[in-house]
């Protein structure tokens, strides 16, 4: 009798599983495997790599980060680069959003588990829509890049001759997935684009795919559907207007900040300056390509960019970051209670309480997990690495963006863990990790009710 409940209590607590636990527990199962993919010896050009640096390269790929210990280019075969692009693609669009697409796709009947599931995985809470909103997503991603691949191929194809396509392929799924990751080391190592620092027609096309996965399937979906409905959800009209104002932000910052630096942009001609400034503005949320020298960048504009990537794309893309939804939630709540309004107002609705305690602990978790990375590289990397350099590795890492001071090449072993761990929270999202590692809430059969607490701010 005692054995029969004890099983029925195992039963119970499997199916008890959180879909946020399965997706996190399915970033894990995918690193793995990639991690034990690359250790085989025809993955590199040499037949080595280290058990901890095919783990980050694991982590970074399939987090879509882009921070790298080699690069690519140099150290993986043609092999280990297609290993490195499947965990981009699966990393970027989730591994549970993929087998829910061909269990719809084989026409197979999914139940309202699987469905709720999916509709986690892809940032909705509607599970009815959560069927049509799957396949929607799937068919976005391989068209975005499909075309992408096609454009830049026009460029490399006639530059690399057949190279040229897996070129193309490679950047156009790097890029919409926000990855960072590139096979052009053959122009240096750790070189990224700043070969095409000029070249308005390749940036142009990077640029486009990198927005079109950052700025989230739902904001697409309910683009497509504006032509019937002739509206916008709140969602997208704020995910639009941060973007927005945030890449001209970016971009004019960097503009202003690095104008005259005679190591990055002093000896561009003026167009190709506002070139590199939109590239690292859009790049900085969250692909991780560079164009220009970050090293020799000044002060202020490593601290523009440590923002810029902290902020990092929409909620449901393939972007990272807190997200421009957190941040506009914070910043209309800041405007509205500066102006007396006891609750905060955009676009003439109100934001519930709930949305704005859920961005507070979004901020408060992720500048935790920021400040902890950023003195765990400090302390335990090259004396090179200043407290700047530490923290935007830190950011870069978090907001999995890629990019890179130099640090990430020379870190130890325990800083290289501890880049991985916050690669892996930044992607799964700080709340998501901690749900997920949380004991599951006993339901109460009675509401409790509290004392109301009264505590002098500011």
């Amino acid at each position: 009798m005692d054995e029969s409940n004890a099983f029925s209590q195992n039963n119970k607590r499997k199916k008890e599983i959180s879909p946020t636990r399965l997706i996190v527990g399915s970033f894990l199962l995918v690193i793995l495997v990639g991690t034990l993919l690359l250790l085989l010896p025809f993955s590199t050009r040499d037949g080595t790599i280290g058990i901890v640096d095919a783990l980050f390269t694991a982590t970074s790929a399939t987090c879509v980060t882009g921070l790298v210990v080699f690069d690519t280019y140099e150290k993986f075969t043609g092999f280990g680069q297609l290993i490195i692009l499947l965990l981009i693609q699966i990393g970027g669009l989730g591994l549970v959003t993929l087998t829910s697409f061909f269990t719809v796709g084989l026409r197979r009947r999914a139940g309202f588990k699987s469905m709720k599931l999916a509709s986690e995985s892809i940032s909705t809470s509607n599970i009815t829509g959560a069927r049509k909103l799957l396949m929607v997503v799937i068919k976005l991603a391989f068209l975005f890049e499909g075309v992408g691949a096609a454009l830049l191929a026009f460029y490399f194809v006639p530059q690399f001759g057949l190279q040229g396509i897996w070129i193309s392929i490679f950047l156009s799924i790097s890029s919409f997935c926000n990855a960072g990751f590139d096979i052009v080391g053959f122009f240096g190592p750790f070189s990224s684009l700043t070969t095409y620092v000029g070249n308005w027609y390749v940036l142009s096309i990077i640029m486009f795919l990198i927005v079109s996965g950052g700025l989230g399937f739902l904001v697409w979906y309910d683009l497509f559907s504006w032509f019937k409905t002739k509206t916008l959800c709140l969602h997208s009209k704020v995910v639009i207007l941060f973007t927005a104002v945030l890449l001209l932000l970016g971009t004019l910052g960097l503009l202003a900040l690095e104008w005259n630096n005679p190591e990055t942009m002093r000896n561009l001609p003026p167009d190709e300056r506002v070139l590199a400034a939109l590239f690292q503005s859009v790049s900085a949320r969250t692909a991780g390509y560079a164009t220009i020298d970050l090293a020799s960048m000044t002060l202020m504009s490593k601290y523009f960019m440590i923002f810029l990537m902290f902020v990092g794309a929409a909620p449901g893309g393939t972007g990272g970051g807190v997200k421009v939804t957190t941040i506009g939630v914070l910043a209309v709540t800041v405007f509205s209670v500066a102006r007396g309004q006891e609750d905060p107002v955009i676009f003439g609705r109100k934001i519930d309480k709930k949305t704005v305690y859920r961005s507070i602990t979004i901020i408060l978790l992720s500048l935790t997990a920021v400040i902890v990375s950023t003195i765990t590289i400090f302390f335990n990397t090259d004396a090179r690495v200043n407290e700047i350099d530490s923290m935007f590795e830190a950011v870069s890492a978090f907001a999995t963006v890629g990019l890179s001071l130099g640090a990430t090449t020379i870190m130890n072993p325990i800083a290289k863990i501890i880049t991985i761990v916050t690669m892996f929270i930044g992607r799964v999202g700080p709340v998501s990790l901690v749900i997920s590692l949380a004991r599951q809430a006993k339901e109460i059969s009675r509401r409790e009710v509290l004392p109301e607490a009264k505590i002098n701010v500011g």
